[in-house]
């Protein structure tokens, strides 16, 4: 397996992990959403970019972000649907810092 292609990810979450109230966290099961899923979907679907544009802003292409934001979908999805903890963490990316 070929190795992946360092993302750039300008939006860093304040939360981490985002909790249903319902039942005590050591009865939930979880899902992990890497920062690039995160920055993938807060682009296309929050910002409401195409996918050739959010995938220039993330240094990687067209199809490998349609991967991406599929994948971020159906972890969100899964997390919601199914009342489990959804976590962010991991990935391989480097954060945009501002130009002053």
């Amino acid at each position: 397996m070929r190795p992946k292609k360092t993302r750039w990810v300008k939006c860093v979450p304040g939360e981490r992990c985002f909790k249903p109230r319902c039942k005590p966290l050591s009865k939930l099961k979880d899902v992990y959403l890497a920062l690039d899923e995160f920055e993938a979907i807060r682009l296309a679907d929050l910002c409401e970019l195409k996918q050739i544009d959010a995938a220039k802003l993330m240094h990687i292409s067209r199809p490998t972000f349609s991967r991406i934001v599929a994948s971020a979908r159906k972890k969100v999805t899964d997390g919601l649907v199914n009342i489990k903890v959804i976590r962010i963490e991991g990935g391989c990316c480097k954060i945009k810092r501002r130009s002053k």
